[in-house]
Formats: C-alpha cells, structure tokens, sequence
C-alpha cells in the first residue's frame, strides 16, 4: 500500500506550519521548499483548512498557521480524512468482479493490516513528528534546486 501524493503533501504543510508555530507561512514558500507545485498545495491546503487543521490569514500579510495544537492532530485521523481510496484489492471497490471472491481469504486479512496501520497510526500526533527542533529547523532551511 501507499499513500497518495495528496496525504503526503497534506503531512509535509502541516510539519512545515508546526515546526514554526509563531509565524505565518504562505503557499509559495511551502512550495518552494518541498519543490511541489503551488497549485497543487492550494487544493491540499483549502481540505486542511476546511477540516481545522489550517487557518488562512487573508490580506498583504496573510498566511496560514496550524488551526489547532500540534499535539491534537492525530496521524491517523490526518490520513484518513486525505486519502480517498481504501480499495487495496479489486475486491474492495465498488463493480467488483473478482471471480474468487465467495471463496478468498484475502479482504479479511488486509482488513486486518489495515486497521493494525491505523492503530499504529492514531497512537502519534503532529506534536511527535516536530519532537526534534534541530530536525524541524532543517526541514524549513532545505530548499531544493527547482520547484516542481
């Protein structure tokens, strides 16, 4: 299994605005950090700041900032509210026409997986990725040769 782009690009802004809690960071410097493309930030942004985990400042010196503390924003939760297909197997997807599938044992199994990653998961929060100031501050210093 992996993670799509989007819920990657989701925990990167949300390390990037909790690894400096006391100032405003904008999309473009975001982007040029990660090298990611602004627009694709905007779209990942705007589902942060719709589900609280970012709030926008609007105007010359507008930005955004983490909307709550890192330590309540779970990984977990982060990952399920960005990722938008669970379907690790054609059995799990909606027209399935799996010709096996009266007889597999497999949909249990990865349910299984599943949901021992997100119990792994939902025991960390934001907080304990940014745990590290020295690593944080490299993150926000590093600044690729080209943006995406």
């Amino acid at each position: 299994m992996r993670l799509s782009s989007f819920s990657d690009y989701s925990l990167r802004v949300l390390i990037y605005l909790g690894g400096q809690p006391d100032r405003l960071a904008t999309i473009a410097e975001i982007a040029t950090v990660y090298g990611i493309s602004q627009n694709h930030l905007m779209k990942v942004v705007h589902l942060l700041g719709r589900l609280g985990y970012v709030e926008t400042v609007r105007g010359k010196n507008g930005g955004m900032r983490l909307g709550r503390p890192a330590g309540a924003i779970g990984l977990g939760e982060v990952i399920r509210q960005t990722e938008n297909d669970w379907a690790l197997v054609e059995c799990f997807s909606t027209g399935n026409c799996c010709q096996i599938q009266s007889i597999c044992h497999l949909p249990p199994i990865l349910d299984e997986a599943l949901a021992a990653m997100f119990a792994v998961l939902d025991r960390y929060t934001l907080a304990d990725l940014l745990h590290s100031p020295a690593a944080a501050d490299r993150i926000i210093q590093w600044h690729p040769a080209t943006p995406a």
